[in-house]
């Protein structure tokens, strides 16, 4: 079996996943201040640039099942390689970038290699070193992919700051070359998850064709009513593909995802909801406050304002590697949708919000969203077996994408059409916001009470063994059910 000179060294494996996730999740939530910089020198409307984003979180989106899929039936590490060198000419090709064309092509290519190097490369890491290491993979999956994003503002501020884009595009190549070189370093081959699997293209098709329209409809808005064919109706159509992307896995024979054991669970559903009004919410804390108080100050001022965001990633990272081996995960999501909530009620206060109030909301609503969507993952993740992480890790993250990426253009054009003013309407996206946060928490806590579930001590040995779940999760909804139902998940630790 060829291996790779650091094979199954931790430091070296974190540090690829580290270096294949950050680069393009930074730039996500990087990209506002250096929009028109980029419109200006590639001669691109400011539509064109909102679709060529929409269509990269399009592929982010997709390149989650993909992933699963081309598991199942090719060689994963080597797959990891390939991931990782489409992800270096994607992101060559857009730091490049000569026309539109050739900038939304590397655009993409990041957006989705970048989901499908996530799939490949992070189940791995957490699955791969024993309990020993578990806690640290903890924060580094919350760092990869909060902390990156709460990074994009005020990396963003700085380079619009010098009138450039390019040179944080090359840092960003450079970056993802680092992962491409450390992918082959740490080679050690597997043979694929299951061949016998069917290839399944109704599925794929579903999980292209749902974001592609979703997304397309949604950046759309930036010049188009939202009740057009071209805005409503592709949303409505992509939104719907995905819908029925999830019944169709529901009652597959041999389901690409495991949609039906995780839905049919209490504690994995109240993970989801958790993640997805997390995420959400999360916007109009802070593109809709961005765009306002890019009118009072400059590029870099704006993202130095929100720089505690980053700080309150890096905190409630350390939290969740903190609490991951305690009972306490169970409440971690829950305090975050509060300072989630918090945050979004500060920014609210005044608008656009003063300073102090600016970098205040923005700790908070970084602490919010840390503490909220990865440990939601791991504690969906804990309560299925192992063996179903990746496919978790899939559909959780497609779920998410479209959560978080799709509804920010949404909030920035009714911000722009409601109320008279983009004043009134960000203060009304904030309510929604707020609202978001509040329903998310309240539906977590009432999945778990009607479905008689308990915080409890993660059984991580056995978890990682592929032995059984790290903790008993009974049937959505079981403690109101008239007849006797079968745990879905697990066995009850009261019938040991």
């Amino acid at each position: 079996m060829r291996v790779g000179p650091l094979a199954g060294r931790y430091p070296a494996l974190a540090t690829m996943v580290i270096a294949a996730l950050v680069p393009y999740l930074m730039l996500s939530s990087a990209l506002q201040p250096l929009t028109p910089i980029i419109a200006r020198q590639l001669h691109m409307s400011l539509q064109t640039i909102s679709l060529g984003a929409g269509l990269a979180n399009a592929g982010y989106a997709a390149g989650t099942v993909i992933a699963v899929a081309v598991a199942m039936h090719l060689p994963q590490r080597r797959m990891l390689v390939v991931y990782a060198a489409l992800l270096v000419i994607g992101s060559l090709l857009a730091a490049a970038a000569q026309d539109p064309a050739m900038f939304i092509a590397g655009h993409v290519l990041q957006g989705l290699c970048t989901s499908l190097m996530l799939i490949a490369a992070a189940p791995p890491l957490v699955l791969g070193f024993g309990s020993a290491r578990f806690r640290e993979t903890a924060v580094i999956m919350n760092l990869c992919i909060f902390g990156a994003v709460a990074l994009g503002p005020t990396v963003g501020g700085i380079q619009a700051q010098s009138d450039a884009w390019r040179p944080l595009f090359y840092i960003v190549a450079a970056i993802a070359f680092v992962a491409f070189v450390l992918t082959i370093l740490t080679f050690e081959d597997a043979p694929p998850a299951d061949r016998s699997a069917p290839w399944d293209p109704a599925a794929i098709s579903l999980a292209v064709a749902g974001p592609v329209a979703a997304f397309y409809g949604a950046s759309e808005l930036l010049t188009h009513r939202f009740v057009d064919a071209s805005t409503l109706g592709l949303l409505v159509v992509g939104l719907a593909l995905i819908v029925f992307l999830i019944v169709y896995e529901y009652r597959a024979k041999h389901p690409l995802l495991t949609i039906r054991t995780m839905f049919q669970s209490t504690i994995p559903v109240a993970g989801i909801v958790v993640a997805l009004f997390a995420a959400a919410a999360s916007v109009s804390a802070t593109a809709l406050t961005a765009v306002l108080l890019s009118e009072h100050y400059g590029p870099l001022h704006v993202g130095l304002l929100y720089l505690p965001e980053l700080g309150g990633a890096i905190l409630t990272a350390f939290a969740l590697g903190a609490v991951i081996r305690k009972r306490a995960i169970h409440y971690l999501p829950l305090v975050g949708m509060v300072f989630l909530a918090a945050g979004i009620l500060t920014f609210r206060i005044e608008l656009p919000p003063s300073q102090a109030l600016a970098l205040i909301g923005s700790g908070l609503t970084g602490i919010g969203l840390g503490a909220t969507v990865a440990p939601a993952l791991f504690v969906a993740g804990l309560s299925l077996a192992a063996a179903n992480f990746q496919r978790l890790f899939a559909i959780i993250e497609l779920m998410r994408a479209v959560a978080a990426f799709m509804i920010a253009p949404i909030f920035v054009h009714f911000a722009a059409t409601v109320g008279g003013s983009p004043k009134a309407g960000t203060g009304i996206a904030l309510w929604i916001g707020f609202a978001l946060s509040v329903t998310g928490a309240v539906i977590a806590v009432l999945l778990y009470a009607l479905g008689g579930a308990r915080a409890q001590t993660p059984k991580l040995e056995p978890f990682l063994a592929g032995e059984a779940p790290a903790w008993y999760s009974p049937p959505l909804l079981a403690a109101i059910r008239r007849r006797r139902v079968a745990p879905a998940v697990g066995e009850d630790p009261a019938r040991q």
